[in-house]
């Protein structure tokens, strides 16, 4: 492959800079929606009816969206028949597992999208996601509505998914896919608007225009060699976008790699990457004389 990086570039090119979501930002109304729907599976776990029915309003209602032999169907339930089988005794606990929130709220009306798995104890029941809504009044926020999707074999998860494990897979797919000069899997990585940054200034290549530019790289044994190590992740509350940067070992020296992936029905595929040339803060000075240079 050409060389990806200049001189002229390293000073013009700085690391990408990852959204301050990385951090926890503070948000009381989510918080309180949050906690609403955390103290309902607090009660299904300890079966204690008379601490769910607060959460509702009295008007409340209950769906589940389910697949049947007559075709697909929109099964209605009651917050009393859930009550009520909440609160009856048994011998394993009621264990609904959250694995991601997804909370939107406008003024007093809120949505939450959470992935769960159903456990009796250490039995797997099935998976699905819940939609709640909720409705903020003068107690506070209180569910509305509660529609869930259920879901049982393959397509189904039983643990908490490791985002990091498996966007680190792909990511370590990624660069082999270049070391071994797999064009498929490389430009198949990327979504189709995906961006590539290099460390040249001039370098943001759209996936497929780097594709026809990288062409003749890929035609060699190996396109490039970057071995990726000291990681670090991020993720969205919904765990549908993933945000990362990385330390690479390349044969221009150590580099830095930073970038933006979503998930789709085939996994995860990299939206934004960008390479960037790191420079010593005490070689700056010797690096301009450089670029001062005809």
């Amino acid at each position: 492959m050409k060389r990806l990086a200049t001189l002229k570039s390293l000073l013009l090119l700085a690391p990408f800079l990852l959204p301050s979501v990385v951090t926890a930002q503070v948000n009381p109304e989510r918080d309180a929606v949050q906690a609403v729907i955390m103290a309902m599976f607090d009660g299904m776990r300890a079966g204690d009816s008379s601490a769910l029915r607060p959460l509702f309003l009295p008007q409340a209602t209950m769906q589940t969206v389910m697949e049947t032999e007559q075709g697909p169907q929109v099964r209605d339930g009651s917050v009393a028949g859930f009550l009520n089988a909440i609160g009856t005794p048994r011998e394993a606990m009621l264990d609904e597992r959250i694995w991601t929130y997804d909370i939107r709220i406008d003024g007093r009306l809120a949505t939450a999208w959470t992935e769960y798995g159903l456990y009796l104890g250490d039995q797997f029941i099935h998976c699905g996601v819940n939609n709640f809504l909720l409705f903020k009044g003068a107690e506070g926020w209180k569910i509305l509505n509660i529609t869930d999707t259920r879901r049982k074999g393959e397509d189904c998860w039983k643990v908490k998914p490791d985002l990091a494990a498996e966007l680190g897979q792909l990511i370590d797919n990624w660069h082999l896919a270049a070391a071994q000069a797999d064009e498929d899997t490389f430009f198949g990585s990327m979504t189709p608007d995906g961006i590539y940054l290099g460390t040249d200034a001039g370098e943001r290549w759209e996936r497929d225009v780097f594709r026809d530019w990288a062409k003749s790289a890929f035609e060699r044994e190996s396109a490039w060699d970057f071995t990726g190590h000291d990681r670090q992740f991020y993720f969205s509350e919904d765990g549908q976008t993933g945000w990362w940067e990385e330390q690479l070992d390349t044969w221009m020296g150590p580099c830095r790699g930073s970038g933006v992936a979503v998930k789709t029905p085939e996994g995860w595929r990299i939206k934004h990457y960008n390479l960037s040339f790191t420079i010593p803060n005490d070689k700056v000075d010797a690096v301009k004389k450089l670029l001062e240079q005809p």
